[in-house]
């Protein structure tokens, strides 16, 4: 029994950095000052991949509704081993406080067989000061 687990141990750490190659996105997370109705972002989405991939950003406010944030830009081409950054805006909507979910998708293209959309997000916090 002790050596599943120790083969089990094993085979997950041979695995992890297979996994933490997947498409990233930095910033995870952040909390942001403003003094103005909307608060700024950016975030650099990156390709771990050795082939371009399309690369669109979305915002969402906790309970994933889309927020109307200015994104810039907002869907764009991202190639291998590379990574951009992109300006995200959102506004107060009249609140102090917003929290909101800033994904970055994968975007499969037409052609390729593979058809799955990848999603990360990260969470950011900002706070309005008059």
């Amino acid at each position: 029994m002790r050596t599943i687990a120790i083969l089990a141990a094993g085979v997950t750490a041979a695995l992890s950095p297979v996994a933490a190659t997947g498409q990233s996105m930095t910033p995870m997370r952040g909390e942001v000052r403003s003094f103005t109705d909307a608060f700024a972002v950016r975030v650099f989405p990156g390709n771990p991949y050795n082939q371009r991939i399309r690369v669109e950003v979305h915002v969402y406010d906790q309970d994933f509704q889309p927020v109307d944030a200015k994104i810039t830009p907002s869907a764009f081409l991202l190639a291998g081993q590379a990574s951009r950054p992109v300006l995200v805006v959102v506004p107060f909507d009249g609140a102090n406080e917003r929290k909101v979910r800033i994904c970055t998708e994968s975007i499969p293209f037409p052609s390729e067989q593979t058809q799955i959309r990848a999603q990360i997000c990260g969470k950011f916090f900002g706070h309005r000061r008059f």
